[in-house]
């Protein structure tokens, strides 16, 4: 099955993430249910292949990883590793990106902008790895700081988690 045929037309369910409020909200039947505070990238919007940048447009959810893992569960490789988050660990490897608890891996759906490439290369959400996931408590929420990614307080990602399915629309917006 292709990344599109996962898309789900069907569902009730859409996310919303505003970069210029640094939100995630989650809508059921065009009314909004939620709202969480984000950090999305540090070097701004953009959807080139190692741009370091948050990409915009029409996206899904693609796979979800961490089901039945605990709270800071550590992914390597959307792998758990076996390590829960914590200060010293943290302490221990401060040049890791730490990416805990639960992953929202996204694809883009609009060819050349978010899907596939275009006259500057490579700009497919899903073969840049573009997660919404946890973080670590300490990161601060609400400013730009990723490296792409759509990051998460822990618990946050793990309400959200249960609430979406595969092949939910997610809409990225500048304002």
């Amino acid at each position: 099955m292709t990344n599109n045929e996962k898309f789900n037309k069907n569902s009730n369910a859409h996310l919303v993430i505003n970069i210029a409020q640094q939100t995630l909200a989650l809508y059921e039947y065009d009314k909004e249910v939620t709202q969480y505070t984000v950090s999305t990238a540090k070097n701004g919007i953009g959807s080139q292949q190692d741009s370091g940048c948050t990409p915009l447009g029409k996206h899904f959810i693609a796979k979800k990883f961490g089901a039945n893992e605990p709270m800071n569960a550590v992914f390597s490789g959307r792998v758990p590793t076996g390590e829960i988050y914590s200060a010293e660990l943290g302490n221990c490897y401060p040049e890791r990106d730490w990416i805990l608890s639960r992953i929202l891996w996204l694809s883009g759906m609009e060819e050349g902008f978010n899907k596939g490439s275009n006259s500057q290369g490579g700009c497919d959400t899903y073969q840049r790895y573009i997660y919404i996931h946890g973080t670590p408590d300490s990161e601060p929420m609400g400013e730009p700081l990723s490296h792409g990614c759509i990051r998460m307080r822990n618990e946050d990602i793990l309400e959200l988690f249960e609430q979406v399915k595969e092949g939910t629309v997610v809409t990225i917006i500048a304002n």
